[in-house]
């Protein structure tokens, strides 16, 4: 058995050292195998590792119960993501509170191109089911290696798995639980068809309960996998907002469908809208246009040149140039680069959005238009 798998997933095993934590200790002492036999008196030096965090890291305890997990590991032919490994998930290793490692088994490519999670209620109506099929489905004509993200729990999310396999495209469910387990267990045979082209993936080692918190905490994975987290059905309150919430958080794209004022299980998705945390949409092709993404089966043409009332010494002006190079800025972002003040800054681009030359999106971020 390696060792060095020991020594990782032994990170995530010692009490009072979270995902956080783990990875400082990783970037400060260069690899896993020192934090365990490195001398107490430099890793004290660390900040935020005190005394008791080192009495956890020597506890055998730790050790021993990582070099079960590998054996399982091994035995049943599961690959770890440790962060600092190259073939980590770039989108997901831009978020600050990354699993420090993670375990998977299947065959997707988790830094596919395009990659979008899907969430919604778990009281799904079908309205939400058609919505969720028929947006996989237009995707999937245009993307066919396009990659959806989900929970594989009840509602929307198995119906997002079931969708994609059904339009041929790879789709990876974060469970809230170890690999040795399928919850809930009628999804069994959907998740065992995702292994063949698209996976499981979880931070939970096995023998690991599917308890309420664990849901909660494995949705940091679903929004920060992908560059879009898109709520289908939501009621006031439940787990898809705690999704849509940390990708905002993350500064990633939230999409939504409408629902009726009336309607139960769209009054999350109404409520995003309004706060202006999502982005409405109503079809595959809102999406593609929400992200930017190119087209293929659409005839090319040359950008346009968006004309530009303002002058070309003024600030506007200044503004709008730094958009020729790159596709969105935060606004506070644009505020340091221009160096103008976020208060006057938000006047200019609202200039330019009543203009036409900007459009804005969830999150404080700005494109052209």
């Amino acid at each position: 058995m390696e060792n060095n798998l020991i020594y990782q997933i032994g990170l995530t095993r010692i009490n009072g050292v979270g995902d956080v934590l783990a990875r400082h200790l990783l970037e400060t002492v260069g690899d896993a195998k020192a934090v365990f036999t490195e001398k107490a008196r430099l890793l004290e030096k660390i900040p935020g590792i005190g005394a008791k965090h080192i009495a956890e890291i020597r506890r055998p305890e730790v050790l021993r119960l990582a070099e079960e997990e590998a054996t399982f590991v091994e035995k049943h032919k599961i690959k770890t993501f440790l962060i600092t490994a190259p073939d980590y998930p770039a989108r997901l290793k831009e978020c600050p509170d990354a699993p420090v490692l993670f375990y998977f088994k299947g065959k997707a490519e988790l830094n596919a191109s395009r990659v979008i999670s899907l969430v919604g209620t778990r009281k799904s109506t079908p309205y939400g089911r058609a919505l969720t099929e028929t947006l996989i489905h237009d995707l999937a004509e245009i993307y066919p290696e396009l990659l959806i993200v989900s929970g594989l729990a009840y509602g929307i999310d198995i119906q997002a798995h079931r969708s994609a396999l059904e339009a041929n495209l790879p789709t990876v469910g974060v469970l809230a639980h170890g690999l040795d387990l399928i919850y809930p267990s009628m999804h069994r045979d959907t998740a065992r068809n995702m292994l063949d082209r698209g996976g499981l993936l979880t931070d939970y080692p096995s023998r690991t309960n599917p308890d309420r918190q664990n849901f909660v905490k494995r949705n940091r994975i679903v929004a920060g996998l992908s560059e879009a987290t898109v709520v289908i059905e939501s009621a006031a309150k439940g787990g898809s907002l705690i999704t849509a919430d940390i990708a905002f958080s993350y500064g990633r794209d939230v999409l939504t469908f409408p629902g009726r004022t009336t309607d139960e299980q769209s009054k999350g998705c109404n409520a995003l809208i309004r706060q202006n945390k999502a982005a409405l949409i109503t079809s595959a092709d809102d999406l593609i246009a929400a992200l930017c993404w190119e087209n293929p089966l659409q005839p090319h043409n040359a950008p346009q040149q968006i004309p530009i009332t303002f002058p070309e010494d003024s600030v506007h002006q200044k503004v709008v140039s730094h958009f020729r190079t790159t596709k969105e800025i935060h606004i506070n972002t644009l505020a340091r680069l221009v160096e103008i003040p976020v208060y006057e800054l938000s006047s200019i681009l609202f200039d330019l959005e009543m203009e036409g030359i900007l459009k804005v999106l969830p999150g404080g971020m700005y494109r052209l238009a």
